[in-house]
């Protein structure tokens, strides 16, 4: 087959953020691209949806943390095609029941101030923390910003002077990061929102190696925290616009059911055409505007074949590499990529107020992320609970109440709460074993909101509405096998030039004409957009030499 008689240059499976990014890249470059997506509106995990009337609620992602320190929404010109991006300043607030509390500022100085006022001398260890691990955070963005492979690495950690010498680093790293904060502070309510923002990444604060998730940290206070105006699917509706105004299609109610292979190279992809199939449309869709057909009907769909240069898929590396592809092609080697056994849970909440924190009733609370969490023995808890297959008893949550500074997100003086909890097993087990989640989901969200309840009493009384995304629910309608929303494990196994498998990690598959990109590649899950940027380098060099 000639590669003039190909419907396009490249064929992308799944809108999520990052397939999106790289569509985008590819698109401006002057490449014919089209990218199908399974759901009836694009975004994956990184979109917006009226599921209670009158209020805004994020399906995934809500956070806008990562992708403040890539390049991406400047060299796509985002915001020229409707992006507003809203900063959030205090970028973390952390309550306790006895009326204390903490702020982390987008200013460093005011940060430090606050904390030595609070607790003398844990500020200046706070300065110290920052400057000592300031130049290593700025390593590690730079090598999510790239092509992992051993020369990369070692040219930015090993032989980089700017910084530590990787003699003084290694020893650290090496380490828990819920040990890492000991070596700087004395107050434990300091300790523990810095252990628990890194225990977003997943692995719990025992985990060996995972000291980078602490060691992150100075970044917050370069990049901040932001929303965009209107919900998380504003990055994914900006992203559309700009492969549309290229001349790309994006079609969403149409799934992948194959990717066709010829030669043993990837040359196209059937999909299945559901009567209701239409381009996605540019707002926000209603509670059943969003979801994907059933399987029954994209079982009897019709079946139609687009061909292209090149196949880049955005899905879960499983869906990928062990189903999409025909089983004589797929990878050995690939069945041992771990998704893990679930992590969090979200309980999104529609209030008839704002939220009124007992330790800070300000608004100044319900703008930045909020961190209730008690100490670290809590996240240990919490973590053990789910080594045994049941929900955590007393779980640490993440609260964000992003309508305190974005009023398109709930009606006039409303609210929206979204509160992520850590950690919960797809697969039950232990007490629960035999059960399904659909037998316990009401009585965890109940847990959820009461653990809460006791920050900011009267919570409760203010729900208009709720949805409850357990596990099993982010399996089944975003995609994300076992509910793990970082794909696959963020153990330093499966990072860098592991991920997602070895031999994988530069975007390429394991044959001519299939590219990978997502929170299975590096540099992982998170709002970012690097792995779409990533991809998108590897794709235009190859199409450019017409390697596909």
């Amino acid at each position: 087959m000639s590669s003039k008689s190909r419907d396009y240059d490249l064929l992308v499976v799944g809108a999520g953020h990052n397939a999106l990014v790289s569509a985008a890249y590819v698109a401006a470059a002057g490449y014919r691209v089209c990218v199908l997506e399974r759901r009836r509106s694009p975004g994956g995990a990184v979109s917006t949806a009226e599921i209670i009337p009158g209020y805004r609620f994020d399906l995934g992602g809500s956070a806008h943390i990562l992708i403040r320190l890539t390049p991406v929404v400047e060299e796509l010109e985002l915001e020229s095609h409707g992006l507003e991006y809203l900063d959030l300043d205090p970028l973390f607030f952390a309550p306790w029941e006895d009326g204390t509390s903490l702020f982390i500022h987008r200013s460093e100085e005011r940060t430090i101030e606050g904390l030595e006022a609070q607790w003398p001398g844990e500020g200046e260890a706070y300065r110290r923390f920052l400057d000592a691990w300031r130049p290593f955070s700025r390593r590690v963005r730079d090598a999510f910003l790239s092509v992992p492979s051993p020369w990369q690495l070692g040219r930015r950690f090993a032989f980089d002077r700017s910084g530590p010498s990787w003699q003084d680093m290694l020893p650290r790293i090496l380490r828990p990061y819920g040990e890492v904060v000991d070596e700087y502070f004395t107050e434990e309510r300091v300790k523990t929102p810095l252990v628990w923002m890194a225990a977003q990444s997943g692995p719990p604060p025992s985990e060996p190696l995972s000291a980078p998730f602490v060691l992150w940290h100075p970044l917050y206070h370069e990049g901040g925290v932001a929303r965009p105006r209107g919900g998380s699917g504003g990055l994914t509706r900006a992203l559309v616009r700009k492969i549309r105004s290229h001349g790309g299609d994006v079609l969403s109610g149409t799934p992948v059911t194959r990717i066709l292979v010829e030669g043993g190279r990837a040359v196209g992809v059937e999909v299945a055409v559901p009567p209701s199939s239409a381009p996605a449309a540019d707002g926000i869709p209603g509670p059943d505007g969003w979801s994907a057909p059933s399987p029954e009907a994209i079982r009897d769909a019709p079946r139609e074949v687009l061909t292209a240069r090149g196949v880049l898929s955005g899905a879960h590396a499983s869906e990928t590499l062990l189903r999409l592809l025909p089983e004589e092609h797929r990878p050995p080697g690939a069945r041992n990529m771990r998704s893990g056994n679930g992590f969090g849970a979200v309980l999104r909440l529609a209030l008839d107020r704002p939220i009124r924190y007992s330790a800070h009733p300000g608004p100044e609370a319900r703008t930045a992320l909020q961190l209730v969490c008690r100490d670290r023995q809590q996240i240990r808890s919490a973590y053990a609970d789910y080594l045994k297959g049941e929900p955590a008893r007393d779980p640490p949550i993440v609260g964000m109440s992003f309508s305190a500074v974005d009023d398109t997100l709930a009606p006039p003086g409303h609210e929206v709460l979204w509160l992520w909890a850590q950690y919960y097993p797809y697969e039950l087990a232990g007490k629960l074993a035999g059960a399904r989640w659909e037998d316990i989901a009401e009585r965890e969200a109940d847990r959820i909101l009461d653990t809460f309840e006791r920050y900011a009493p009267g919570t409760r009384d203010s729900v208009q509405g709720q949805l409850f995304q357990h596990p099993q629910w982010l399996e089944r309608e975003l995609a994300l096998p076992r509910g793990n929303v970082m794909h696959l494990e963020m153990s330093m196994d499966q990072m860098f030039a592991m991920r997602p498998m070895l031999g994988m990690s530069g975007y390429r598959s394991h044959m001519k004409g299939l590219y990978l990109t997502g929170a299975s590649t590096h540099p992982g899950g998170g709002i970012m957009g690097a792995s779409g940027r990533n991809a998108a380098r590897v794709l235009l060099g190859d199409l450019s030499r017409r390697r596909i």
